[in-house]
């Protein structure tokens, strides 16, 4: 069984959903059973739309992360959407 410790996580860059709020995907993945497991999570509400391969402690650690970092990963998301401060 795979560890929390062989997690990856990527963000996107700053997003507008269908409501117009801005927004950051998150995907969690890492080795699995029955190859990757996966969570898409989103950003600044923290919530875990899809899973697989995750079981629900698990993904509340993950939610908790959210909690915690979104407003870092939020600034670091928006660092990226703007290709001008790429080499500042």
């Amino acid at each position: 069984m795979s560890s929390m410790e062989e997690v990856t996580m990527t963000y996107s860059a700053i997003l507008r959903n269908a409501k117009g709020e801005r927004v950051v995907r998150v995907n969690f993945e890492r080795p699995g059973l029955k190859g990757k497991d996966f969570a898409e999570a989103i950003l600044p509400d923290a919530v875990i739309e899809k899973s697989e391969g995750f079981h629900d402690d698990e993904l509340s650690q993950l939610a908790e992360y959210l909690k915690e970092n979104g407003p870092d990963i939020m600034a670091k998301a928006k660092t990226i959407s703007n290709p001008l401060k790429w080499f500042s």
